[in-house]
């Protein structure tokens, strides 16, 4: 079943840490029409940053490469957000994900990006390929499409 797209925007550009913030603006801004409640949008925003954040820290460790950040709104107030990198990629997905794991811990990193995404959405899917880059993608169904009989 193919999902309804009723607003979609792809923004590419360069992982520089400046650019996390922008990220976070540009994707509360796409998806003011849902109306999101303030704190739905600060935990939106949150996974955003922690998803970018890692292409800048993690993937391009060293360099600047270029990061992809999908944002689709779906019918029944869902957001699809999706950040690509073409950076290192991830070894081993399922201990990455593991609360407290670390590539940097001299920079005493807290291992916690992956769990506060997953936290902060209804779906979180990481899929990677060492030397390829790493691609998030998270789904979240704001309240108002929670609903029901007007309430």
């Amino acid at each position: 079943m193919k999902e309804n797209v009723l607003n979609r925007m792809t923004l590419r550009f360069p992982g520089l840490p400046d650019n996390e913030r922008f990220a976070r603006l540009a994707v509360s801004g796409f998806i003011a029409p849902l109306d999101p409640a303030v704190d739905e949008l600060g935990e939106i925003k949150t996974a955003v940053s922690e998803a970018v954040t890692n292409c800048i820290v993690h993937a391009y460790r060293g360099t600047v490469g270029e990061i992809t950040l999908t944002v689709r709104l779906l019918e029944d107030s869902r957001v699809y957000i999706s950040v690509k990198d073409k950076g290192c990629g991830i070894p081993d997905i399922a201990k990455a994900r593991e609360p407290m794991f670390t590539t940097a811990p001299e920079e005493e990193r807290a291992g916690l990006g992956f769990a506060i995404m997953e936290s902060f959405t209804d779906r979180l899917r990481v899929t990677s390929r060492p030397g390829s880059g790493t691609t998030v993608t998270m789904l979240r169904t704001l309240r108002r499409g929670r609903q029901t009989n007007g309430g």
